[in-house]
Order: structure tokens, then C-alpha cells, then sequence
């Protein structure tokens, strides 16, 4: 194991055991069994080994991510990312709480895939008529609230004391991003209305986005993109 390596695994031990998440340099030094200059020709100084703190915690958290095989319903694969997310906040409180604070001043290139692979599984919704807003602004609703809830358990455990929040919080957000998957024959002709344009909507704008379609120009493409996000979007 190289000396980098050791001093960040270290680190990463002595953030999740720390009662505050917090660690010393000296205390990673001394734990790694290095001498200070090692610790910041390879990391800078204390916010570097933090960064590189939260880019492990990142691959940790990918490793649930970007090897599983989509099932056939994009729906469920959601359902099932949300609660693997709160799960790992649950598992490795300090680290998330540091994945997320708003102190790391650039978003780490992986958290950007994540919200990459979330939007990837709601194109699939979107394609298959199940997704009620674009794929893009359902991505940023579920992650807001899937961080939020998360942060809330393991930042406030005495507070937030019902393990069944983190689910209800899902159900009430996929309630607004998603079409209702059954539409019963009682419904109104203005409910179902209401549903089925913004959804018709934004599947066909994840259709157009796999390939441009022959009779429109890239300039028409695009502003039919925006008049269907428009749409999908209210």
C-alpha cells in the first residue's frame, strides 16, 4: 500500500469514528505513521486530505451504482436507488454529512455522476410514458429530497426517530414526478387531462433526445424541446 493511500484510508477511519466528523492532521499523521510533510506533498493541507476524504466516500457510495444491471421497470429501479441513497447515509453518517457539506466549495466530479445515473434511470420513465415532469427536473427534485431526508436522519436522530420517513418522503415525492399507475375508469376527462399532457409531453421529449427527427432542423429540434419541457414542466 502506498503512503497516499494509507494516509487517506486513515483519514477516512478517523472521520467516521470522530463523534463530530471532524479529524486533526496531527492525528492522521500519527494514526498513518507519517510525518507531516508526507501528509501535504501528497494532499496540500487539511481541506485537500478532506477532499480527497469525500472522493473516496463518493466511489464508495458509486459502487452501489454504476455496476447494477436496469431492470425492466425504471420505476422500481428508482424506488430502490432512493432507499440504497439512505442507507448509505444511515451506515456512514460522518462521511455523508462531509459528501454534503456545503463548506467543499466544487462539487466533486462524482457527485455529478450520480445525479448523471439518476437522470439516465428517469430518461428511461420518461421514455416509457410513466414520467410526468422532464427527466432533468425530476432528477433535481429527488435528489434534494433524498439529501435532505438523509442529512435530516443521520444529523438529527433524536428528532427524526421513525424509521419509515425516509420511504413516506419517496412515496410523496415520486407521487408528483411520476403518473399515477393506475388511472381508474371513475377519473374526470380533466384529470386525466391534467396527467396524461405533461406526461405525453415529456416522453416525447426523451424520444426526440435519442435521435433528431428527419423533417425538423437542429434550431426546431430545439425549441420543440423547450415548448415539450414547457409543457411536461407546469
Amino acid at each position: 500500500m502506498s503512503t497516499k493511500t494509507r494516509i487517506l484510508e486513515v483519514a477516512a477511519a478517523l472521520v467516521a469514528e470522530s463523534p463530530d466528523g471532524d479529524v486533526s492532521t496531527r492525528a492522521v499523521c500519527e494514526a498513518a505513521g507519517v510525518g507531516a510533510p508526507a501528509l501535504y506533498r501528497h494532499f496540500g493541507d487539511k481541506e485537500g486530505l478532506l477532499s480527497a476524504v469525500v472522493d473516496h466516500g463518493w466511489d464508495k457510495y458509486l459502487a452501489t451504482k454504476r455496476h447494477r444491471d436496469p431492470g425492466t421497470d425504471p420505476v422500481q429501479d428508482l424506488r430502490d436507488g432512493w432507499d440504497t441513497h439512505t442507507e448509505f447515509a444511515l451506515q456512514n453518517p460522518n462521511l455523508y454529512r462531509l459528501m454534503n457539506s456545503p463548506a467543499m466549495r466544487t462539487p466533486p466530479a462524482a457527485a455529478l455522476e450520480a445525479h448523471q445515473i439518476l437522470t439516465s434511470d428517469l430518461q428511461r420513465a420518461a421514455e416509457q410514458g410513466k414520467l410526468r415532469l422532464a427527466p432533468e427536473l425530476a432528477a433535481q427534485i429527488i435528489m434534494s429530497a433524498n439529501v435532505g431526508i438523509a442529512l435530516m436522519l443521520v444529523s438529527r436522530p433524536a428528532t427524526f426517530t421513525d424509521k419509515t420517513v425516509s420511504r413516506r418522503v419517496r412515496d410523496a415525492v415520486h407521487a408528483v414526478v411520476f403518473i399515477p399507475e393506475v388511472m381508474t375508469p371513475s377519473a374526470s376527462p380533466e384529470a386525466e387531462q391534467e396527467v396524461r399532457v405533461p406526461a405525453t409531453a415529456a416522453r416525447l421529449s426523451a424520444l426526440l433526445s435519442q435521435s433528431t427527427p428527419p423533417g425538423l432542423t437542429p434550431a426546431e429540434t430545439t425549441l420543440l424541446t423547450e415548448w415539450l419541457n414547457r409543457l411536461s414542466n407546469e
